[in-house]
Order: C-alpha cells, then structure tokens, then sequence
C-alpha cells in the first residue's frame, strides 16, 4: 500500500499554483503537471488572475495514481521561479 494517507487512488486531485503573472506561468506549470500526469487533458487547467492582474492562479486537476506521485509534482512545481504559494 502507498504511504498512508486519506486519499483513495487513483482520484482527481486539484492543485492551484500561484504566481507571477507572465505570458509564460501557466504553459510552465501545465507543462510540469503533464510530466507528472501525461494524460492531462486541457479541460483540466483553469486559470484566474488576481484583481490587479499581478498575480496569476492556475488550478491544475490531475489524475493522482499516488502520494508520492503528487509530493513529486508539489516539489518540481516549487522549484518554479514565478510560484509564490500552492494550494
């Protein structure tokens, strides 16, 4: 069994990065979710920018298949320069 935790896999799992608001940030962060989950659809990313437009949210859905799965994600999408906090 996968490390203890409350999640049954494989499930949806939203995560929301958000970061400075460039033309790049959400091609950078949908392009590390797809390493981690290849067949992340389109329909999977939203993406909101804050009121002054600064900021950038981008909530990515993927198919979690296990813990380690989304920790690695968490870590790489952290490593972003832009990321400033992830839900």
């Amino acid at each position: 069994m996968d490390e203890e935790t409350l999640l049954k896999f494989p499930c949806q799992f939203p995560i929301k990065v958000m970061g400075n608001n460039h033309a790049e940030f959400e091609s950078e962060v949908v392009m590390i979710a797809r390493e981690h989950d290849p067949k992340l659809g389109e329909g999977a990313v939203k993406s909101k920018p804050s009121r002054t437009g600064k900021y950038l949210a981008v909530t990515v859905t993927i198919t979690a298949i296990s813990k380690s799965q989304i920790d690695t994600l968490y870590r790489a999408l952290n490593a972003l320069p832009d990321v400033k906090m992830m839900l």
